[in-house]
């Protein structure tokens, strides 16, 4: 199977913990991000915010890894929360703004009005756009 890449969104806090855990979830843990990704495909964060539910803007790449599963799992949390995870083996990296990246991804079709697609988040991009990232973030 061609291995696929993709875009999650979440805050850098969101982002750090998730890191720290090895694993992966998208969109408040819905099911279907989740239930797309196969083993081998890549995933890389993008955190609008550095912390969940202020207003502080931190708009860079933040993680970038390899799923290692074959399914999805139901995570435990507090209460009735049960998100939808993958398993994650996250690359070393740092942090990359997004700013200087924008012209040269191709899956940002309107450049003045970059951040739209990122209101979906969670989305699928080109091998190219990927490399791209990538490159950057591991610089």
């Amino acid at each position: 199977m061609k291995e696929r890449y993709w875009i999650a969104v979440a805050s850098k806090d969101h982002v750090a913990n998730g890191v720290t855990q090895g694993i992966a979830q998208a969109n408040h843990g819905k099911r279907s991000p989740m239930k797309r990704l196969s083993r081998g495909d890549k995933i890389i964060y993008y955190s609008s915010k550095k912390t969940f539910g202020k207003p502080e803007p931190y708009q860079k790449f933040t993680a970038i890894g390899e799923v290692i599963d074959d399914e999805s799992r139901v995570g435990v949390m507090s209460g009735d929360f049960r998100p939808i995870r993958r398993n994650i083996r996250y690359f070393k990296t740092h942090d990359t703004p997004i700013a200087p990246l924008i012209d040269s991804l191709t899956f940002i079709k309107d450049k003045t009005k970059w951040g739209y697609m990122f209101r979906f988040g969670f989305f699928e991009i080109p091998k190219q756009d990927y490399e791209t990232i990538y490159k950057n973030m591991r610089a």
